[in-house]
């Protein structure tokens, strides 16, 4: 593992143009990059491809980032890595269409996922043309423009029993988990009195009260270093 100082050496080099330095940023990061790509892991983009994409968000941390940010390298990183494969997921489909038809798309899938939740069954086309105010072709369009299925229900191929929802991540788990990356980074970051506390009140569910005799302060210190690191890392979580 670097240390920061020696992160901080090899990103000078690379952007002085130091290939191999840059090589070593990326090979000594690709743990990092491979927690971000398993989330993406139900999307139809090769493995290795979201890795390349993964390691060119990276570099683009790289070139960007600056000492006087005053965080980890990784905790910079994570966000970059994150931002580069949901950019190409949402802008380059296999299928090239429109913005519009994209978000007409979209609103279908969105609408069609809850109709199913909460009727168990599809809305038919004349429905879907209804509520969006367009003509059935359009709809049909629009929907086989999108690399998704239709509806989450349907089974994965005629082979198998399990549907396309045993495939797929329970809905917000995917955001939630690149934010469990990135405040890992920032737990890492923080002095180790900073770093019980929070992990204390937590993770482990205990009172100010109680964390103050652990720590051997009162109370009132506690809840003004928690106050203090909270308030830190929203900031840097924005």
């Amino acid at each position: 593992m670097l240390t920061h100082e020696q992160t901080l050496q090899l990103i000078d080099r690379a952007k002085s143009g130091d290939e191999e330095a840059k090589s070593t940023l990326i090979t000594e990061n690709m743990p990092l990059i491979k927690s971000i790509v398993k989330r993406y892991g139900n999307v139809h983009v090769e493995y290795e491809d979201l890795m390349q994409l993964g390691a060119m968000g990276l570099v683009k941390a790289v070139n960007y980032f600056d000492a006087a940010y005053n965080v980890k390298f990784s905790t910079y990183a994570v966000p970059m890595i994150a931002g580069e494969i949901k950019r190409f997921i949402r802008d380059d489909g296999a299928v090239k269409v429109s913005r519009a038809l994209k978000t007409l798309s979209m609103k279908l899938h969105a609408y069609i996922d809850d109709y199913v939740q909460a009727n168990g069954e599809n809305p038919s086309l004349d429905k879907l043309a209804q509520i969006f105010g367009t003509d059935k072709q359009e709809i049909v369009f629009a929907l086989d423009s999108n690399k998704y299925p239709l509806s989450i229900y349907e089974k994965f191929d005629e082979e198998s029993s399990g549907s396309i929802i045993d495939r797929l991540p329970a809905k917000g788990n995917g955001d939630e988990l690149i934010d469990n990356i990135l405040l890992k980074e920032l737990l890492d970051e923080l002095p180790e009195r900073e770093k019980t506390i929070i992990k204390l009140r937590y993770y482990k569910d205990m009172t100010q009260s109680e964390i103050a005799k652990i720590m051997g302060v009162s109370q009132v210190q506690i809840s003004r270093i928690e106050s203090k690191v909270i308030s830190k890392m929203r900031k840097q979580l924005a």
